[in-house]
């Protein structure tokens, strides 16, 4: 059996603000009816967080819960404890047309952090304003890095969490380290 890796193995930088791929986090998609509360609670009891608005996301930690759309969540759990917890997902919701799938394996979590100038490093690369009286900690995003899709939220004041596919982790990467480079900063939001 081969043993799981992130998808650059913990690959970091460090610039105006520290980049890192944070390693395996466990992800499941749940889609269904957002507003029945049945799905509402089997979402909050696989991860141990309250329901989020939308655009929001209630984290802590390796666990969390984030609005995606109207009809899907994206909850996180800590790598080894996905299939558990899509079981029980599975268990609560039998009764309840869903889609809950495991897409661990196929994304990759990157975070920034070292102060405020982590909000001008994403408006480098996002069509998203981030000042902080639109955008703080709890708010969640779902836009485009660049040239590919990817999803994020801000844990604290300091810090932000990043989703893309894994496929581009590589040149997620890449812009993060080119937009958090030695010097690069602008001054107008950090």
């Amino acid at each position: 059996m081969s043993e799981a890796m992130s998808a650059l193995n913990g690959a970091s930088f460090n610039g105006i603000v520290a980049v890192r791929e944070i390693g395996l986090q466990g992800m499941i998609t749940l889609r269904g009816d957002l507003s029945a509360a049945a799905v509402q609670k089997a979402a909050a009891a696989a991860c141990g967080q309250d329901m989020p608005g939308q655009r929001k996301a209630n984290m802590q930690g390796e666990d969390g819960i984030a609005w995606m759309s109207s009809d899907e969540l994206m909850i996180l759990v800590p790598y080894d404890a996905v299939e558990a917890r899509l079981d029980a997902l599975g268990d609560a919701l039998s009764k309840h047309i869903h889609l809950a799938v495991n897409v661990s394996d196929a994304r990759a979590v990157f975070e920034l952090s070292g102060g405020p100038a982590v909000r001008e490093v994403i408006a480098k690369l996002c069509p998203v304003d981030m000042s902080d009286t639109a955008f703080g900690p709890g708010d969640f995003r779902r836009t485009r890095m660049a040239q590919v899709p990817a999803a994020f939220w801000m844990p604290d004041a300091n810090s932000v969490r990043i989703v893309c596919f894994r496929s581009v982790a590589q040149y997620v990467f890449d812009l993060l380290k080119g937009a958090a480079a030695p010097g690069s900063a602008v001054g107008y939001l950090g």
